[in-house]
């Protein structure tokens, strides 16, 4: 079956950074787009970024553009997100999920799978 795994969550301050990473198997990796989403108590899972599968385009929300960076090594079946200058409102649980169809990468029913998240606090 299809599982992708997150990692690399905690708790850091304001202005910091993390990387937090997804792992995935029992599927093709290079065949699927590969997102991050996030959610906080009591709001909407929300579209932090993505890349597509040769890992040659990707696309950020506006909220965390020049701050996070998404990449994919395809070697590894492994997708990560670099964020920097990490801001309370980040705190969140963040989602990894996959992809077989390409565009509307915004949209949670583009996804095919999705991990159960790994719990990302920055304190101020």
């Amino acid at each position: 079956q299809v599982q992708l795994v997150e990692s690399g969550g905690g708790l850091v301050q304001a202005g910091g950074s993390l990387r937090i990473s997804c792992a995935a198997s029992g599927l093709t990796f290079s065949q699927y787009n590969m997102g991050w989403f996030r959610q906080a108590p009591g709001k909407e899972r929300e579209f932090v970024a993505a890349i597509n599968r040769s890992g040659g385009s990707t696309y950020y929300a506006d909220s965390v553009k020049g701050r996070f960076t998404i990449s994919r090594d395809n070697a590894k079946n492994t997708v990560t997100l670099q964020m920097n200058s990490l801001k309370p409102e980040d705190t969140a649980v963040y989602y990894c999920a996959a992809a077989l169809l390409s565009g509307n990468y915004y949209q949670r029913s583009r996804y095919d799978y999705w991990g159960q998240g790994t719990q990302v606090t920055v304190s101020s």
